[in-house]
């Protein structure tokens, strides 16, 4: 790649269990000049966390080098900001190997970041993020959540109603600059943008993509995921943590406090994957950049990908 040309990158993205990782590994293996992939799935970074995040094994991975698998523990920081500073390096280095660079995973903000850039947020104001801290304790991020859709509920779609520090993010984004994030989001320049990319979104029936998350949550308690959650608790890991807060861990966690049986515990685990796949599925939509294929559509993508490249 020569040193002035803006690196590219082809993005396999979608909601989760809609095979990803398959057809990610499926078209890296088909380029004469060899594709790596990096991970883009916002919790398949952390180590010892494998079966509750699906993390390809060496069978899944079937030979093609994957970057960003296990680059820090559960208890260390890892957000948007610090994937894209591993990421672009990453992307660079493969485009001047002569390889082909594939991101690969389902978190759409790691996706967008590295793509288009980071967003400039403002400072943050102690005061005011302390107020907001303040308010959702007393009133829940329900009613946050809500006050966030109706100042913009582009942004507000994207968030789940429980996750408060993108809520009280957002808000404080609102009040320090009188604008709405999506529409500062909106504004960035695609001229600017570190990466060329060819985004490609799987699709697949809503039934068929309900059903392979029901099986899949059950493989995934069959393959150990409760025991995976006793062992990050017997090394010590809070249950406060962010990851540990994550779909399939979470669930695990109010089986082992009670709260429910494991039988519950797997009942909530499928409903909740489910709805994420759902918001997964409107925060790609949201993105006209996005060519849909199906998981199995192997010939389209390749065509996709040559004409994009070449």
């Amino acid at each position: 790649m020569p040193a002035d040309e803006t690196p590219k990158l082809i993005v396999i993205a979608g909601p989760t269990a809609t095979g990803k990782t398959t057809l990610g590994v499926e078209l890296a293996l088909s380029m004469s000049e060899k594709g790596e992939i990096i991970n883009a799935d916002s919790m398949q970074v952390y180590t010892g966390m494998d079966v509750g995040t699906a993390k390809p094994t060496p069978e899944d991975k079937r030979g093609v080098v994957h970057h960003l698998l296990d680059v820090v523990e559960p208890d260390e920081e890892f957000n948007a900001a610090i994937f894209c500073s591993l990421a672009l390096p990453l992307v660079r280095d493969i485009g001047k190997r002569g390889r082909v660079c594939f991101v690969v995973g389902g978190t759409g903000l790691y996706i967008k970041s590295l793509v288009e850039g980071l967003f400039t947020c403002p400072f943050v104001d102690r005061g005011l993020r302390n107020r907001l801290k303040l308010e959702c304790d007393t009133i829940g991020s329900a009613k946050l959540h809500e006050r966030l859709r109706r100042i913009d509920p582009e942004t507000a779609g994207r968030i789940h109603p429980n996750d408060k520090f993108r809520i009280i993010r957002a808000l404080e984004i609102f009040y320090l600059t009188d604008r709405r994030p999506a529409d500062l989001v909106k504004e960035q320049s695609v001229k600017d943008r570190p990466v060329q990319a060819l985004k490609i979104c799987l699709d697949m029936d809503r039934n068929r993509l309900y059903e392979r998350i029901n099986q899949r949550s059950l493989a995934m308690v069959e393959a150990g995921l409760l025991e995976e959650t006793e062992r990050l608790l017997a090394k010590g890991y809070s249950p406060d943590l962010k990851p540990m807060k994550g779909i399939g861990y979470r669930h695990m966690l109010e089986y082992l406090s009670n709260n429910c049986s494991l039988e519950e515990a797997l009942l909530h685990l499928q409903r909740d994957t489910r709805r994420y796949a759902k918001r997964q599925l409107t925060w790609f939509r949201a993105d006209p950049e996005y060519v849909w294929i199906a998981p199995d559509d192997l010939d389209t993508a390749k065509k996709k990908i040559e004409t994009f490249l070449y």
